[in-house]
């Protein structure tokens, strides 16, 4: 999988230890986590366990998660990645999180449109999904501008809409 991915304002690199304390500053915080399919963090240790469990996936080929970097800052601001991949299919689930200082300034929208293109052209996925709370206005006005397709509701997750891209 793709290790690493610029765009021009952001570097999106595979999630490492080093980044535990950076991602438990977001994670930790529970207008981030809201939307988010876990609890905020209280303890760096954490985010730590976190980044072990997602690389592991990501050794299995099943996911990946990168840390969003600001070229500017040289900061992480989040972390973006496919949360399922599924190579028989061709799909792949994405999920990103943001910190609330970055929100609504195109950063997430840079990040997808990075995710977008390793899915289509490094992973060779048909279909990119997204799932998103009902109430998260903000990423499903991402979602929508990047020209995902509202599908309907996910049948374990009453409030949990799935979106879809396609490769064209």
């Amino acid at each position: 999988m793709i290790e690493c991915m610029d765009t021009e304002r952001l570097l999106l690199r595979k999630v490492a230890s080093a980044d535990a304390k950076s991602l438990w500053a977001i994670w930790s915080d529970p207008a981030v986590t809201k939307f988010m399919n876990i609890s905020n963090f209280t303890h760096e240790e954490q985010a730590l366990e976190m980044i072990e469990l997602l690389n592991q996936l990501a050794n299995e080929h099943r996911a990946i998660r990168y840390s969003i970097i600001d070229k500017i800052g040289n900061c992480i601001i989040g972390s973006c990645g496919f949360n399922n991949v599924d190579f028989d299919k061709a799909t792949a689930e994405i999920g990103y999180d943001l910190a609330k200082t970055y929100w609504g300034k195109g950063y997430a929208t840079e990040a997808i449109i990075a995710l977008i293109d390793i899915a289509f052209t490094h992973l060779e996925m048909k279909t990119i999904v997204a799932k998103v709370d009902a109430s998260n206005i903000n990423s499903i006005k991402v979602l929508q501008k990047l020209n995902f397709i509202l599908q309907g509701y996910d049948s374990n997750e009453e409030n949990l809409q799935v979106y879809t891209l396609c490769k064209r």
